[in-house]
């Protein structure tokens, strides 16, 4: 008789070796999981209906989690039921006809490009991580990339003569990113001071470095932009991915098509990049309360 832990624990080995999801999403998947496990008691997970599911989802809402917080969940747990009955393990699917609770859109906060040169600006170039910090936050911006895919970059994934990188996204996928030659000549500069540190073991080949010759944590990133921000005079909640948000929404300001930027992004569903649309209509209409001349009393 297979018993849920058996189910849990095939589910997991299906979306790491097949999915390729990360650790720290296995670890909301299971985290979701054990939710609907110790709302359900004695009941088997294979057992639950719609009508339990249902008032798992008011459970939740009970409990004060957000919407946008329930349709993780809700996400994980039908993927888990998708995932039984395509094993056989159930012959109905219970998530079926759940509704996902209804988004408010919420729109990233984007800096100006005032802003950005604000931002860099603020950097002091005398300290010693100066130029680190300055080629960091310009490669972020220059190629939109993830913090992670910051802190993971490596020197034998900078192609400068193609003018390209080489990052690995969420689920360890690869993709080729174009570089500016801006922030290409910031990382050469880093390179120079870079080259004085010592390296420790294994951490030889990441771009960007601690004192210490470790890679940076992702921590350490959003407390540099963080401390950036505050030198710039810039009022704004930002952190790594503000800059990543920049980068789409300037792309899509100046005419770049859909599809590229959703490619450079390395989103795998367009409507997922669609978000900037809704970013450049907001920019659209500022600019015409700005500028028109019916707009002025």
């Amino acid at each position: 008789m297979t018993t849920a832990s058996d189910c849990i624990r095939k589910y997991r080995a299906f979306l790491k070796l097949e999915k390729s999801l990360s650790e720290n999403t296995l670890a909301a998947y299971m985290s979701d999981l054990q939710k609907l496990m110790d709302f359900s008691g004695d009941k088997a997970l294979t057992e639950l209906k719609h009508e339990d599911l249902e008032e798992f989802l008011c459970h939740l809402r009970d409990l004060g989690i957000g919407a946008r917080s329930q349709a993780r969940i809700l996400s994980g747990i039908k993927s888990f039921y998708g995932f039984l009955l395509i094993e056989d393990y159930i012959s109905t699917d219970p998530t079926e006809l759940i509704e996902t609770p209804q988004l408010g859109k919420k729109l990233p906060e984007v800096l100006s490009v005032d802003e950005i040169d604000k931002l860099l600006a603020s950097i002091d170039l005398s300290r010693k991580e100066g130029q680190r910090n300055k080629a960091m936050l310009e490669t972020l911006y220059s190629c939109g990339l993830r913090v992670s895919e910051l802190t993971g970059l490596k020197l034998s994934c900078c192609y400068f003569k193609e003018e390209y990188l080489l990052v690995e996204g969420k689920g360890s996928k690869q993709r080729l990113v174009p570089i500016s030659r801006k922030a290409m000549k910031e990382i050469s500069l880093w390179l120079i001071d870079r080259n004085l540190l010592p390296k420790q073991k294994n951490q030889e080949d990441f771009v960007f470095l601690n004192r210490r010759g470790h890679k940076l944590s992702r921590s350490m990133v959003f407390k540099i932009i963080k401390e950036q921000a505050l030198l710039a005079g810039i009022n704004k909640n930002i952190g790594p991915h503000t800059l990543r948000h920049s980068f789409a929404t300037h792309l899509l300001e100046g005419g770049a098509n859909l599809r590229v930027i959703q490619q450079m992004l390395g989103h795998e569903n367009i409507q997922t990049t669609e978000i900037y649309t809704h970013l450049d209509s907001a920019y659209l209409r500022q600019q015409l309360m700005e500028f028109h001349p019916r707009n002025t009393l």
